[in-house]
């Protein structure tokens, strides 16, 4: 019996442990850390999924019964029927109500994705080749973020999904995120939440999450931007609003933003008071 509940307890490990990112052998979406991607997996789950088996199952019956119904060894004598005109206004109407169907929730989703609440933390997200950059614009915080190269990983630390400074965010909170590029086209993509934004020199995209749970998430650049394109990650980390607010004060003193005015007192102080 304890070696029955051992094998359980391993065998759910890895789900428990890799809930915000991908894992081996796995089949459907990663598990929805946000109401974005709760409604997204139903839409495909009790919408689509349905649908498309459906029409594939009718398709295919109707493939076999034309090959089995109408061989040659069957008719010998050839038809001359052209066309039908009830099963041509069939099969454009029912197509045309299957495609109305689909519309309604589909539109209802994109909408709540683009409407963008009142945000309570603000983030601006930025693409190189090949990293990310963030901003925290209302708390002057500015950083960037390295994959973890192979030799570094630390136990516990996935490969290809693990970087150095990672974004830290508050869990049931509304997180805005503004998404450019230095470059070329990047995308800003988070499975678990279910947001990809594209991220375009010159032009910022918006989007916004609000976690329901605490933890790590991970994602990766979804745009080919160049050779190194599947090693720029993106980290989230959901923490609650007292750790939050403990990793803002430590955030402004290691990632404080330095102003025009700063920099020139900088200067000053490096080559003298001949600089006026």
């Amino acid at each position: 019996m304890h070696k029955i509940l051992i094998n359980i307890i391993l065998f759910l490990a890895p789900t428990i442990l890799y809930a915000g990112q991908p894992k081996d052998w796995q089949l459907g979406f990663q598990k929805a850390a946000s109401g974005h991607m709760e409604d997204l997996v139903w839409f495909h789950d009790y919408m689509l999924l349905p649908i498309i088996t459906g029409i594939t199952v009718f398709v295919l019956f109707l493939v076999i019964y034309a090959c089995v119904r109408y061989r040659a060894t069957r008719n010998p004598v050839a038809s001359n029927t052209s066309h039908n005109t009830l099963i041509e206004v069939i099969w454009t109407l029912v197509p045309c109500l299957i495609l109305i169907l689909m519309a309604v929730p589909s539109f209802k989703l994109l909408y709540s994705q683009d409407k963008i609440p009142p945000a309570d933390v603000t983030i601006k997200a930025i693409g190189y080749q090949w990293y990310w950059g963030y901003e925290y614009p209302d708390e002057n915080i500015v950083f960037e973020s390295y994959m973890i190269q192979d030799s570094e990983l630390l136990p516990g630390q996935p490969r290809l999904l693990s970087v150095d400074n990672e974004i830290v965010v508050p869990v049931n909170k509304v997180v805005k995120v503004l998404i450019t590029a230095n470059d070329v086209l990047h995308a800003w993509a988070l499975p678990s939440f279910g947001v990809k934004r594209d991220a375009v020199p010159g032009r910022i995209n918006e989007t916004w999450f609000k976690a329901d749970r605490t933890g790590t998430f991970y994602g990766q650049c979804s745009e080919l931007c160049g050779i190194k394109h599947a090693f720029m990650p993106i980290t989230v980390k959901v923490v609650t609003q007292k750790n939050y607010e403990k990793w803002l004060e430590e955030a402004k003193e290691k990632f404080a933003k330095l102003d025009k005015n700063s920099n020139l007192n900088l200067v000053k102080i490096n080559l003298g008071d001949n600089i006026k």
